[in-house]
């Protein structure tokens, strides 16, 4: 009978990942990030690994509280909605990541170009394959677009959540679990993202004015908060 519980559960959990797919590709050109411009005046006198530290130190405050929450809700007696729980925690999480990654990029000196929409793209194929966007090399952009992204983030997005589906739910473990295993898959996530962004990192005294800049062609205004 458990078993058969947990196919039930896993199936849904698939369809829930094609809908939290449509629902990133909506979302990601919308989420505010902050320019470089913006980021320097926020932490003064502080160098580009100093305000990743402190830009990945609030994604994972950020990711951790989403997964307490669907922690807490695995020690209901009966949690109906558990996929839908983790498909939610899923999204919200991985919005949290998307704006690290945006705003890593920028850090770095590796704003990809285009508008919001081509912007938010690339980041989400970043997230996908947890590796950072050469501006420079257009393969890494073009894979942003068309169906191959949505099948690639779909699945992306189904292992994340398959993966934290058998620990919460036989062993009912809790916020602090929840918590945990966000922290540490962003943690993660960010650790891949610094080391490759690294290897192309531009110097900000050697980028146009134009790089530093708020970001135009339709993106949200700078978000001001921390």
């Amino acid at each position: 009978m458990r078993g058969d519980g947990t196919r039930a559960e896993r199936g849904t959990v698939r369809a829930l990942a094609g809908i939290a797919a449509d629902r990133l590709i909506q979302t990601a050109p919308r989420i505010p990030v902050r320019s470089l411009a913006t980021l320097r005046a926020q932490y003064p006198g502080k160098g580009p690994e100093e305000i990743a530290d402190a830009l990945v130190a609030t994604a994972l405050k950020g990711s951790a509280t989403v997964g307490a929450g669907v922690g807490a809700a695995a020690m209901l007696p009966v949690p109906p909605a558990m996929s839908a729980e983790l498909a939610a925690e899923t999204v919200g999480v991985a919005s949290i990541e998307l704006k690290l990654i945006a705003e890593l990029h920028e850090l770095y000196g590796q704003r990809p170009p285009g508008n919001a929409r081509q912007r938010g793209m690339a980041y989400l194929a970043a997230w996908t394959h947890q590796r950072g966007i050469d501006p420079m090399v257009p393969a890494t952009l073009n894979a942003a677009l068309g169906v191959q992204l949505r099948r690639e983030l779909r699945k992306r997005l189904l292992k994340r959540t398959l993966r934290n589906l058998p620990t919460l739910t036989p062993f009912l473990i809790g916020a602090v679990a929840g918590a945990a295993m966000n922290r540490r898959e962003t943690r993660k996530l960010s650790q891949d993202i610094r080391a490759d962004l690294r290897k192309r990192q531009v110097p900000w005294e050697k980028l146009p004015p134009a790089a530093q800049r708020s970001l135009g062609g339709g993106a949200p205004s700078d978000d001001t908060s921390r």
